[in-house]
């Protein structure tokens, strides 16, 4: 059971996701983490239990070494450097993204590909 994110794009690819952890220290529901590097042809998995215990929907943001990204309407701000926060924390070198929304339905495993 797990959220696999594999790449069928030519260039290396970096991402982070996002998903409900209801009670997260800093007081909110969400939790983010990243920076998962994803080599062309390759794979990472970036959630390693049962996603649909979890939520149904869980966000994500990628960018590619060739300036190639995939965002989306769902703001949030993350670090230049590897993570794992409550959704409300940051720091001074943070950056704000767009995340994608990924609705896995009632799936325990999930794998998203990323393609051109």
């Amino acid at each position: 059971m797990s959220l696999r994110f594999k790449s069928g794009y030519p260039s290396t690819i970096w991402t982070m996701i996002e998903w409900y952890h209801p009670g997260c220290p800093d007081g909110g529901d969400w939790e983010k983490a990243g920076w998962w590097k994803i080599d062309p042809g390759g794979s990472a998995i970036v959630y390693g239990d049962d996603l649909e215990d979890v939520n149904r929907y869980w966000y994500f943001y990628a960018q590619a070494a060739d300036g190639a990204y995939w965002a989306g309407p769902y703001d949030e701000i993350v670090p230049y450097i590897a993570f794992d926060w409550c959704s409300n924390t940051a720091n001074s070198n943070s950056f704000e993204i767009g995340m994608r929304e990924l609705d896995i339905n009632d799936n325990d495993d999930y794998t998203l590909t990323f393609v051109p």
